[in-house]
């Protein structure tokens, strides 16, 4: 096999040299991610980083090659950061090798525990590989869980255009798939035997997705239409004092063209897309007008609607002055029917954490920090079946997206991601909710300001869809929800179970191999 003289050149390597192939081989880990979704790579460069392990003598080293993948790993995944710091250069732009250098540093911790995990169990052969696949995948979790949590591009993402494999993350989530990946990446390591047996997995594996999809399109909503509206406002005009008027007239002019089909009774706007509080008594007069294009579609009909995002705010005078980074559903009269605010904001975006260590400035407008809402719920809304509201980064948290005492019949994820550009970012945002469907059973509709705005049904499927850095709008029905998924009941348990067996089996087989040594 190739892996043969590859193991060769990479063992004898040592100090920077063997760092700098393990970042490498991270680096070009992120092939496999959205939107290239470059799989095979994963069969090159996770054996690589394999080999490299081998030669680990010490714990200092084991952890230093793990800590190198991860480092090229993140660095080359998280780059589009670097684009919301440079909008505003001047004042942020010092900030960029800190933020994308920092955090990947910081989250290279987790690949660096893991390898050296796998060191100090002074494993060998296939048990070496499933306590890698282990401890891999609590590693995920516990990324998305400690310090405010971060699980953005978990390595089970990567299956996101696979459809019949991307069924099993009904029951064992993304980070179960994590799992998955990584035994059949790093299974050419270890032979022939060992590759036939972690591929004939995936095959069973890919069947049971397969068996799970349907024939032909999900069933949807009976006379519920949903118009999606895209206006691709750049983030230096979005909250531009001079621009408000004009972004909103772009907002109302594409609500109110012709249906491409038939008339849809709920209109949807992404994330703060109107930039002020909408909530206030003085705010009826601009709440009934941006609820004029539901007249030109549903004329009459009181369970059509409009939901934005918005800004809600104390009044006036009242202390302490908070602010909420909120979804707002308006009826035809321009009365507010119901309010959800975000819970999980984004670090230093929409507050700064440890203040009293970290005397940093907040990178998006103002300098009050938003206050987060009580969690997950769920609006009934007129006209709608019940749907859970999940904000920007909220959806890219596994089973933290849904109300468990009122389970909700959809998602809907309202978005910005004007912060990061034409770049791998949005994609790898919208890849989090074609997961969350999967996952949950239900189906999710996401809107952005400047793309992408996708309808996708609970199988992961897309159903309707507007590109990237594209104005417009598109029409389209809401995908039935599923039954409740195993995974939407016992939630990251399934994944950390299957953790659990692969570190058993790896037990065993190395106490097999030392009772064989020693008889």
């Amino acid at each position: 096999m190739f892996l043969c003289p590859l193991r060769n050149r990479l063992r004898p390597l040592t100090g920077w040299r063997r760092l700098g192939a393990a970042i490498l081989a991270g680096a070009l880990s992120v092939l496999a991610l959205p939107p290239l979704f470059v799989l095979p790579v994963l069969l090159i460069t996770f054996p690589v980083w394999l080999i490299l392990l081998e030669g680990a003598d010490r714990r200092r080293t084991a952890f230093a090659i793990g800590w190198g993948f991860g480092f090229g790993y993140f660095v080359c995944g998280l780059y589009w950061i670097a684009n919301a710091l440079l909008l505003d250069a001047a004042r942020f732009g010092w900030m960029v090798p800190f933020a994308i250098g920092g955090l990947s540093a910081v989250l290279a911790v987790y690949t660096g525990l893991t390898a050296l995990g796998v060191h100090l169990l002074r494993l060998h052969g296939v048990a070496r590989l499933l306590a890698l696949a282990g401890l891999w995948t609590v590693m995920e979790v516990l990324r998305g869980l400690l310090f405010t949590g971060f699980p953005w591009n978990p390595l089970g993402s990567v299956w996101a255009p696979v459809g019949p494999v991307l069924q099993a993350a009904s029951v064992i989530g993304v980070f179960g798939l994590s799992l998955l990946t990584v035994l059949v990446a790093g299974a050419p390591a270890f032979g022939r035997m060992v590759s036939v047996m972690a591929f004939a997995g995936l095959a069973a594996v890919a069947v049971a997705g397969w068996v799970r999809l349907p024939s032909g399109p999900s069933p949807v909503v009976d006379g519920v239409r949903l118009r999606l509206v895209q206006p691709n406002i750049p983030q230096t005009m979005k909250w531009d004092a001079e621009a408000r008027d004009d972004n909103l007239r772009r907002y109302l002019g594409l609500s109110q063209l012709p249906a491409l089909d038939r008339p849809p009774t709920h209109i949807l706007w992404g994330e703060t897309s109107v930039p002020y509080a909408l909530d206030g008594q003085n705010d009826a007069v601009l709440r009934q007008i941006m609820a004029r294009p539901l007249d030109v579609h549903q004329p009459g009909n009181p369970a059509a609607g409009l939901i934005v995002g918005a800004i809600r705010a104390t009044p006036v005078g009242q202390e302490p002055f908070r602010i909420w980074n909120a979804m707002m559903a308006l009826d035809p009269s321009g009365a507010v029917t119901g309010t959800y605010d975000k819970a999980h904001l984004v670090p230093f975006g929409e507050y700064v954490p440890y203040k009293s260590v970290l005397p940093l400035p907040k990178v998006t407008v103002g300098s009050t920090d938003y206050t987060p809402g009580p969690g997950p719920r769920t609006l009934d809304l007129p006209g709608l079946p019940p749907v859970g509201p999940l904000i920007c980064y909220e959806v890219i948290f596994p089973a933290a997206v849904v109300d468990p005492a009122h389970r909700p019949q959809w998602l809907l994820n309202l978005t910005n991601d004007g912060w990061y550009g034409v770049s791998t970012g949005p994609f790898q945002h919208l890849d989090t909710a074609v997961l969350r469907a999967v996952e949950e059973g239900l189906p999710v509709v996401r809107v952005a300001n400047t793309g992408v705005s996708a309808v996708i049904d609970a199988y992961g499927r897309t159903t309707a869809r507007i590109g990237l850095d594209v104005a417009g709008y598109t029409d389209a029905d809401l995908p039935l929800s599923v039954e409740p998924t195993l995974f939407s009941r016992i939630g990251n348990w399934g994944a950390l179970g299957l953790s659990f067996v692969s570190l058993v089996m790896a037990a065993l087989l190395r106490r097999n191999i030392v009772r064989t040594d020693q008889g």
